[in-house]
């Protein structure tokens, strides 16, 4: 089968299990939607003393349910299937890039060039597969299968069963149409779906304010970052006339870098960056991401750990013909990138939700992506972006797994002693926090030591960039054994009840962490570093696979020079610096584990900081909702009364006053001079309607007397 022709079949498959849930999923699973709490009673009921014990099929639920079970994770399976088909047909091409188009679906819409003339903006439905897009739906069709099957246990008690597996399966369809498009306008079409998938699974528990509040914020902070970027894409048409990938990378080749200041080209590519940090939750966009834990675990890992937050990365390096001739905007991307690492990877010091401190991580880790963006080590950017797919959905679905045995507990500080009661959950998560601790073997020091070397080393990157990436190494290993040590050592802190029932998942949630596990593992080994001669030249697959993406100028910048003895000084030094940050958190929270809250009161204000996550929530809340939004709609409403309802009135009252004046003149002076001349005609009419009476008697009898007068006249005469 030529897999390449039907690659446009890889987004329909989840399409076609969402379209089959919102058609017909209520009648596969006819439960009643309402809350855990008005269901809770009925779990006890039907469950008995062992509620806990089973985490999937409820007995009243409808049998048909295990259609959904087998249909939705089934589509996502398929897509997988025909994208390694695909990837393993395209490595055999010569030139690593095909495409498939459909048909034109803008077609010739005038649009006003920059220089006067007219031109036609058209865009096709077109799919686009070479190595970069390779990558992106091996990740999103692989992860999300697993995430999906995942669900299958995690979601078993839930209402809504159909409707969660229809928006996840949305989801996965809008994101592989972002990966796929061959231009800006439909990958345009792939960001608003996933943002909108994004709203619908945050939203999930819509009968929780805090889920629905999360979900509204989501969407909004996205929308502006939305505006930019379609922008962008309006001045990529503007410079180049078209908006396929290909097209503009052919356009762009002929022009030179911007070397000299801030122009057109740095505006679009900071444009696009702009949407991408709303997307990818970067400063100052960022806000959206930690409150998106209100939805439940599995959304957590698809969305916004391995896929969708990754979008505007992945934007960036598909347009990287344009950021190598936008140094500036480069180095606006890097420093952004490096300042949203270590801000994050602060705030996740002192979270105790186990959610929200791998969220913040989540945060942090994308600002290593954008560090290595800007560098121009585009390849180094998606490694990372491949590695920590496998990591971090391992862990917030491992930490789904600590939540299902803590029955609903999320707060570390009433966990404690678990990893002999659910150990699977304990390995698979200690080699995720391993891989993105960055300890060696692991797949996450592969691609954070490439990161920390091309920002030593490429022209682009700087000694502060560096310093910055390497002490938020540090801040990442503690944080994350801080997560561990809390949740799985010393003594268990849970309520007695809740102690009475910790037990392990099922194996349709256990498996997929193993399977996952072995990726954060064998991922890294695809990028060794350069350093690590002895090994065979295969093991630098990645970066040789991604290279025909980028353009020359961006290739060349990423390289930096080869220092091997010094790479091999700044990877060690980080490595014990990440073994520091293991050993510290295991001082605090495992041998001295009243320390912790001793640091915290001596903190002073900093530790309160930290907790409120630096305050911005409230900052943002006090300058744009308070102050912006509802301030400003509270001085408009006073400016459209005092100012827009008064003109209004004064100028109702000015009409009343001249329709008042206008009354008088044509009452008084139009209608009394009328009356007036009238009067007068009348009087002068009488002597005329004396003689023009109408009568014609009298008209003959006039004429008849003046004959007798002028007859007798003559007969006197």
């Amino acid at each position: 089968m030529n897999f390449l022709d039907a690659i446009w079949l890889i987004p329909l498959f989840p399409l076609f299990g969402a379209v089959l849930m919102f058609l017909i999923g209520r009648r596969l699973d006819p439960q009643p939607e309402r809350s855990p709490e008005a269901l809770e009673p009925e779990l006890a009921e039907a469950m008995g003393e062992d509620a806990g014990q089973e985490h999937g099929h409820h007995p009243r639920f409808a049998p048909t349910r295990r259609l959904i079970s087998w249909i939705c994770p089934g589509t996502v399976l398929v897509s997988l299937l025909f994208s390694i088909g695909a990837v393993v047909q395209l490595a055999g091409l010569a030139e690593k890039a095909h495409q498939v188009i459909l048909y034109t679906w803008l077609a010739g819409l005038p649009f006003h060039m920059g220089d006067g003339a007219v031109g036609r903006f058209a865009a096709d439905l077109g799919f686009l597969l070479d190595p970069l897009s390779g990558v992106m739906i091996l990740v999103v069709t692989f992860v999300g299968f697993f995430i999906h099957v995942y669900s299958i246990g995690y979601m078993g008690h839930e209402t809504g069963y159909y409707r969660f597996f229809g928006y996840l399966n949305l989801f996965v369809f809008f994101m592989l149409t972002l990966v796929l498009a061959n231009n800006y306008a439909l990958l345009f079409v792939g960001w608003e779906g996933v943002g909108l998938c994004s709203y619908l699974l945050i939203g999930f528990y819509f009968h929780r304010k805090s889920a629905s509040d999360a979900g509204i914020k989501a969407f909004v902070v996205n929308r502006i970052g939305d505006a930019a970027f379609i922008l962008g894409i309006f001045m990529i048409f503007a410079l180049t006339g078209t908006v396929r990938f290909l097209d503009v990378n052919q356009a762009l080749h002929g022009l030179s870098a911007e070397t000299a200041g801030f122009g057109v080209l740095s505006l679009t590519a900071l444009l696009l960056f702009v949407g991408a940090t709303g997307k990818s939750a970067q400063i100052p966009l960022y806000v959206w991401l930690p409150d998106a834990m209100e939805g439940p675990t599995p959304v957590s890992a698809l969305i916004h750990a391995a896929t969708m937050v990754t979008a505007g990365v992945y934007m960036v390096a598909r347009s990287n013909a344009l950021y190598s001739l936008a140094p500036e905007t480069m180095a606006v991307v890097a420093t952004i990138g490096a300042l949203t690492a270590i801000f994050a990877a602060s705030i996740a010091f002192a979270q105790n939700d186990i959610k929200r401190v791998l969220a913040y991580s989540t945060v942090s880790q994308l600002g290593y992506m954008f560090l290595a963006a800007g560098v121009g080590a585009y390849w180094v950017a998606i490694f990372h972006l491949f590695t920590h797919a496998f990591f971090k959905a391992l862990l917030f679905l491992g930490s789904g797994s600590v939540i299902h045995a803590m029955g609903g507990e999320q707060d570390m500080r009433k966990m404690g002693g678990l990893k002999d009661k659910i150990p699977t959950t304990f390995w698979t998560m200690a080699v995720a926090s391993l891989a993105i601790a960055g300890i060696p073997g692991f797949a996450g020091f592969f691609s954070k030591d490439e990161i920390l070397w091309q920002a030593w080393s490429s022209p682009y990157g700087s000694k502060a960039l560096w310093a910055v990436g390497t002490v938020t190494a540090l801040m990442t290993a503690f944080y994350m054994w801080r997560l561990m040590y809390m949740t799985f050592w010393g003594e268990c802190r849970a309520d007695e009840h809740t102690k009475a029932h910790i037990h392990e998942s099922p194996p349709v949630m256990t498996v997929p962490l193993t399977v996952l596990a072995a990726g954060s593992v064998l991922a890294g080994w695809l990028g060794v570093p350069k350093a690590w001669a002895f090994l065979p030249g295969s093991f630098h697959a990645f970066e040789h696979w991604l290279e025909p993406v980028w353009v020359a100028a961006a290739h060349e910048a990423g390289q930096g020079a080869h220092e091997a003895a010094l790479e091999w000084a700044l990877m060690g030094l980080s490595v014990l610096l990440a073994v520091a940050g293991i050993l510290i958190a295991r001082y605090l929270y495992v041998q001295r584990p009243e320390l912790p809250d001793r640091i915290a009161e001596a903190s002073g204000p900093l530790y309160p900081a930290l907790l409120n996550k630096w305050y911005v929530d409230e900052i943002y809340n006090f300058l744009f909702v308070d102050g912006l939004a509802k301030g400003g709609g509270r001085v408009l409403g006073r400016f459209d009364q005092a100012i827009v309802d008064g003109g209004v009135n004064g100028a109702g009252w000015m009409t009343r006053f001249a329709s008042a004046v206008s009354g008088w003149w044509d009452t008084w002076i139009v209608d009394g001079t009328v009356r007036l001349i009238a009067f007068a005609v009348k009087m002068i009419s009488y002597p005329v309607r004396f003689l023009q009476t109408g009568f014609v008697q009298q008209y003959a009898a006039v004429i008849l007397a003046g004959m007798a007068v002028a007859l007798g006249y003559y007969l006197i005469k």
